[in-house]
């Protein structure tokens, strides 16, 4: 699997950013609306729609449209790890169904006084075998736009 790295440090506790990352509204929030985002459904562990947070065992149903071109892709993903001690923690989703051939992705958390570095670990492997490995590297690329994004408004949302 490839991996993609990315972090940020922002101006607010850790508490807020946590909360904030662990709601559907965080997810919608994050998403830049280039990739058109539907959510379609929540469930929560028990099997319940729409929990207040995204806890593990959490499934998220969507669908994207990069650029509004070609058709939606769905994308479904499952909370399957969630943590946290004092003023760190992560939660990991894996996607279930969707485009790549594997996507977990882990958020990490550090509390650091009145900040907090907010860390993206992304490792996947693109869907056909060694035709999308080979371009694996430029799948970084395309990563970077997205997640310079959703750093950049994690700042603009819960700094003051």
């Amino acid at each position: 699997m490839a991996t993609y790295e990315r972090s940020v440090r922002v101006d607010a506790p850790f508490e807020e950013v946590w909360t904030f990352h662990a709601s559907t509204s965080g997810l919608e929030a994050l998403t830049p609306s280039w990739m058109h985002l539907e959510v379609e459904a929540v469930t929560g562990p028990d099997g319940g729609p729409d929990p207040d947070e995204l806890e593990t065992g959490s499934t998220i149903l969507a669908s994207v449209q990069p650029f509004g071109l070609g058709p939606r892709q769905g994308w479904t993903s499952e909370i399957v790890a969630r943590d946290r001690d004092g003023s760190s923690g992560f939660f990991r989703d894996e996607m279930v169904d969707g485009p790549f051939r594997e996507w977990e992705h882990t958020h990490l958390f550090y509390g650091d006084g009145n900040s907090t570095v907010v860390r993206d670990r992304i490792r996947y492997t693109l869907p056909y075998g060694g035709v999308g490995e080979a371009f694996g590297p430029l799948a970084k690329v395309g990563f970077e736009p997205m997640f310079r994004y959703r750093h950049r408004r994690t700042k603009e949302l819960l700094e003051r």
